[in-house]
This record gives structure tokens, sequence and C-alpha cells, in this order.
């Protein structure tokens, strides 16, 4: 069996020449129609259009009720007893 490329795809050159040249101008009328809707389609939007989101939004649920968690304590500090810097802190930013 031949294996060419042009003998493998004669036949439905031939069949597409039949085709043709029997209902020609019905392939004619219906390329003429689809093009115009095929145009308006384009001018619409056409591949460029954004899908349409949908408008129903749902709410979370509900998140469950727990009392508020305490924060944790702070770490000391450095302030005398007046909220005042002590005067040791020299050292708190040295290299």
């Amino acid at each position: 069996m031949n294996q060419h490329p042009v003998v493998l795809v004669d036949p439905f050159y031939k069949w597409l020449d039949h085709v043709i040249a029997e209902h020609g101008h019905y392939l004619y009328m219906l390329t003429v129609w689809l093009s115009r809707l095929l145009i308006m389609w384009i001018l619409k939007g056409g591949f460029w259009r954004k899908p349409p989101q949908s408008r129903r939004r749902v709410p979370p649920p509900p998140l469950p009720k727990r009392p508020m968690a305490t924060p944790p304590p702070l770490p000391p500090s450095n302030l005398g007893r007046e909220g005042k810097p002590s005067a040791d802190d020299e050292d708190s930013f040295a290299a």
C-alpha cells in the first residue's frame, strides 16, 4: 500500500469536489448566514466577554461563639515605679 500523503487524501478531495459540484449553492448560502452570525457575535464581545457571574451570594456560616481569650502577660520592662525609665537602662541598645 502506498503511504504517500497525497495518495491518502485523494479520495477525500474527490468526494469534496463532488459535494461542492452538487450542493455548492446551498453551502454558499449556509456560509453567508453563518458569517453574519459570527460577525454579530464578535462585535458583541465574542471571545473577550467575561462569563456572567452568579448574582446569588451565600453568606458564610456564622462563627462559633467562644469566650474571648485573655492576652498573654507583658514581659517585664525597665520602667520604674512612676512609669519613667530607670537609671540603669543605658545598656538597652548597646551593640
